[in-house]
């Protein structure tokens, strides 16, 4: 009579542990592959802002966030003292700097940019460098908050 093979040896559970792994894991890679496309859409606003920055568009750079809402711009740093500051303004000055012309274009380059996203909630991190020109002025850590609307279209909030 035949019987059903049991897995007496380790060797053989240990192989099929390996074998019930690599099927869990190759059935979840799906939803991996989902979530680059709205990282995709989330990076939008933001190159948009860089690049309204580059080509001193106010406008272009407006377009990146939320319209019709509080946009708060945050900025930490240390003052000549060395003690920690935290500051704050509204996008209008930062719209008219933009737009203001300047002897020099603006730069800022990101990279290692890390998205995390919840529903309409959008957060990113990013390096950065920002030049005047072609010279290094200052670099850091960007962070975004950005909104998806009932358009699809996400927005920055807050930076």
């Amino acid at each position: 009579m035949n019987k059903i093979p049991i897995f007496t040896d380790m060797k053989d559970r240990i192989i099929m542990g390996i074998i019930r792994s690599g099927i869990l894991i190759a059935l979840s890679l799906p939803s991996f592959s989902q979530v680059a496309p709205e990282n995709d859409a989330v990076m939008i606003p933001i190159r948009q802002l860089f690049k309204g920055m580059n080509s001193g568009d106010s406008a272009m750079v407006h377009g990146a966030f939320v319209i019709g809402k509080e946009v708060t711009l945050a900025t930490v740093l240390t003052d000549k003292n060395g003690h920690p500051l935290l500051r704050r303004e509204s996008l209008d000055p930062f719209l008219k700097a933009v737009g203001t012309p300047h002897a020099e274009t603006w730069s800022e380059p990101i990279w290692d940019w890390f998205v995390q996203l919840d529903g309409n909630f959008a957060q990113v991190w990013a390096k950065y460098a920002f030049f005047l020109g072609k010279k290094f002025n200052h670099c850091g850590v960007d962070t975004f908050h950005l909104f998806k609307g009932t358009d699809g279209q996400w927005k920055i909030f807050h930076l």
